[in-house]
């Protein structure tokens, strides 16, 4: 497990390019479910693009996106907590933290538009999107024995939560004008190119103390999924502008799951479907590579600590064994990863050369980007000068689940370069626990002037 938690921390640094995301909404804090434009609506509200049946074409050229989030990790927390002893008061703070977010949490997402496959023009859309997943969990049954020893809890759950998935989104949507509102709808194929993960159906680990001593065992199996595939479905509504006022929800992938290990015989390499997936695949676990079949069985045991055991050399002893992991047909075992779902309620004015939007954004569990819990989101844009519209945003989920983002856009003919950066659960560098960072090229087509359609009649 060692080696596990090294090669997370590795990961989290090496990664190149949430789903889904673009410059804009990150320096609005998310606020962005009904200003969504063109193709960059298409993962927030697919209804937005059948207001725009009359519009040109948009391109997204080339897009950079990364986001790294924690729940304690931060310049601040380091200088304050290292190196110093907790008193209660400050102990039983941090600890009601972390039991808040579930332990103590690391996640890394990372997506990149596949360049050029971006395309909107009217009232439809395609968009293809290389996305990496990384989620890490320190169990909470770990960090009370750090904070409080034994003396809380006898049975202390040590089950650890880290999954890392890699997957290609390809999207078609297409929107339907009413008179007072428009609907949309974004059909999904999502390409599973790897997985890799613990199975906390099979696993299980806890750390006994009673008066016999300290001792405990647990079990690991991870397994690795190669070549998967699975649909999605996004649906959303936005109202038509009245007096600067917009209205809109959606409901983003209300359908959603990959099937892993479907054709699994020989299976394909998945760094030949992606050259970014060479960053993570083939997995290497210590100083052995996985092969296509393979799965990880970590074991450890702690016998029985107390003073007439210390002299012995083997109270805990560990083993990791590799097994191909298949069916008596020869076949890996199917399963199922869900992609997860959230609700998004939102609006908008216009005011002179200001645009503000809020949000509320909720998800239906604790997976990947997705938070069983409502955020409310709240952002404006300045558009005086329409050639650098400045944007900032400001989030809030609750405790420290927090963020403050700002933005910016350049745009030279019909070229626009965006920039959006923001602090996650943190309000300034020292305090931010996490960021979001994204910058992206986007090339749009020129609007039509009245009677450029066809000759003007005499």
């Amino acid at each position: 497990m060692k080696r596990i938690l090294l090669l997370t921390v590795m990961m989290s640094f090496l990664a190149q390019a949430q789903t889904k995301r673009d410059p804009r909404m990150v320096g609005m804090a998310g606020a962005y479910t009904t200003i969504a434009d063109g193709v960059f609506c298409v993962g927030f509200n697919p209804g937005i693009i059948g207001l725009q049946q009359n519009n040109p074409y948009m391109i997204q050229a080339v897009q950079l996106d990364m986001g790294i989030l924690g729940n304690f990790f931060s310049i601040q927390n380091i200088a304050e907590y290292s190196g110093d002893t907790l008193d209660t008061a400050e102990k039983d703070a941090l600890f009601k933290q972390l039991e808040a977010s579930d332990g103590l949490g690391f996640f890394v997402d990372t997506h990149m538009p596949i360049p050029i496959m971006n395309i909107s023009k009217g009232n439809m859309a395609f968009t293809s999107n290389n996305i990496i997943l990384q989620n890490y969990r320190l169990p909470m049954g770990l960090l009370e024995l750090m904070f409080y020893g034994n003396g809380q809890k006898p049975n202390l759950d040590l089950e650890f939560n880290y999954e890392i998935v890699g997957l290609n989104e390809y999207g078609f949507s297409f929107g339907i004008p009413m008179k007072t509102m428009s609907w949309g709808v974004t059909l999904k194929y999502l390409q599973g190119l790897f997985y890799l993960g613990i199975d906390e159906d099979s696993s299980s680990a806890n750390l006994i103390t009673d008066d016999l001593g300290i001792y405990g065992s647990g079990k690991y199996i991870i397994r690795q999924g190669v070549g998967g595939a699975g649909f999605g479905m996004d649906v959303g509504v936005v109202s038509r502008p009245y007096n600067g006022w917009q209205f809109g929800a959606s409901f983003i992938n209300l359908l959603g799951d990959i099937k892993w290990n479907a054709n699994s015989g020989g299976g394909e390499d998945p760094s030949s479907l992606n050259p970014l997936t060479s960053k993570f695949y083939p997995f290497v676990f210590g100083e052995d590579t996985l092969d296509l079949n393979e799965s990880i069985l970590y074991t450890f045991n702690i016998d029985t600590i107390r003073m007439d055991k210390l002299s012995n050399d083997s109270l805990f002893t560990n083993e990791t064994v590799f097994f191909v992991d298949t069916l008596e047909n020869g076949q890996r075992p199917e399963f199922i990863t869900r992609y997860p779902a959230t609700f998004r309620l939102g609006l908008s004015r216009t005011v002179d050369n200001f645009l503000f939007s809020s949000d509320l954004v909720a998800g239906f569990e604790n997976k990947y980007f997705a938070r069983q819990q409502w955020k409310w989101a709240v952002g404006a844009e300045w558009t005086r000068i329409q050639s650098f519209p400045l944007r900032i945003g400001y989030s809030w989920a609750g405790g420290e689940m927090k963020e403050l983002a700002m933005g910016f856009g350049v745009k030279k003919g019909p070229i626009q370069f965006d920039l959006g950066f923001s602090f996650r659960n943190g309000m300034w560098l020292h305090t931010m626990k996490g960021f979001n960072f994204s910058f992206g090229l986007t090339v749009l087509g020129k609007k039509k002037k009245m009677g450029e359609e066809g000759p003007t009649p005499k």
